[in-house]
């Protein structure tokens, strides 16, 4: 598939707008350069590319994401992770290997949550058996996997399906690092939107182990009573813990 590759590659260059790349790389937390395609642009090209593969074995499509995954440039990772969710490989049950060994690399939030929220999300959800996976993920050293653990929990919660995601939030709450947190308030600020009543006594039992901004995340859509409640048993509780 190396000509494959160049093809996708050289596509991605052609629409790559070097103006404020820069500021974009940093804005995205990407550790790898950025060409500054933009994003309906990038998902054309993945399109295309799919369309494509879609006549080609289910190999040739896996070799393809590898060497994309193994490239220079943000949006070559990005595609990679795009492809993951269109035929053949959305389909094959080889994909979640495959994905869930990104996870490590995957760094900075962009990539990070593409990846969890995209492909990982949807085998997790066909796969029940595959959520005990995850919580092993919340114990990982490696704090994108255990980000990703959380943004592995979208087609549950959109679902409304909320009785994982409340057991893999639980335990992050206690987790040190910044991004993990803000994923926990992301995640269940989503819950609230299902959930209200479930998602309020989650927080309020919780409060004193949650980071500030966890709450804050997670109380964005929530009324001004209950933030101010929540912030005020935080601050009392959480007296001597790391600051947010």
């Amino acid at each position: 598939m190396a000509e494959e590759r160049r093809r996708v590659v050289g596509e991605l260059r052609a629409r790559a707008d070097s103006q404020g790349a820069d500021a974009l790389r940093a804005y995205l937390g990407s550790p790898v350069p950025v060409h500054g395609v933009r994003v309906p642009d990038l998902r054309s090209v993945v399109k295309e590319t799919a369309r494509r593969l879609r006549a080609r074995p289910t190999p040739d499509a896996r070799a393809l994401v590898e060497a994309l995954w193994e490239g220079a440039w943000f949006e070559e990772r990005v595609a990679a992770i795009e492809l993951l969710s269109h035929p053949p490989l959305l389909d094959d049950e080889g994909s979640w290997e495959l994905g869930t060994a990104w996870v490590d690399a995957a760094t900075g939030w962009a990539l990070s949550d593409s990846l969890a929220s995209g492909p990982i999300a949807t085998w997790a959800a066909r796969r029940p058996d595959r959520f005990s996976e995850l919580l092993a993920w919340t114990e990982s050293p490696n704090l994108w996997r255990r980000r990703a653990s959380a943004y592995a929990l979208r087609a549950w919660v959109r679902s409304g399906n909320l009785d994982r995601p409340f057991e893999l939030l639980e335990r992050l709450v206690d987790d040190p690092e910044r991004w993990v947190q803000r994923s926990v308030g992301t995640w269940l600020r989503e819950c609230w939107k299902k959930d209200r009543e479930r998602t309020e006594q989650f927080l309020r039992r919780e409060v004193g182990r949650l980071a500030p901004v966890a709450i804050t995340v997670a109380t964005e859509r929530a009324p001004r009573s209950l933030r101010e409640e929540l912030r005020r048993a935080s601050g009392h509780r959480g007296r001597g813990r790391r600051a947010y």
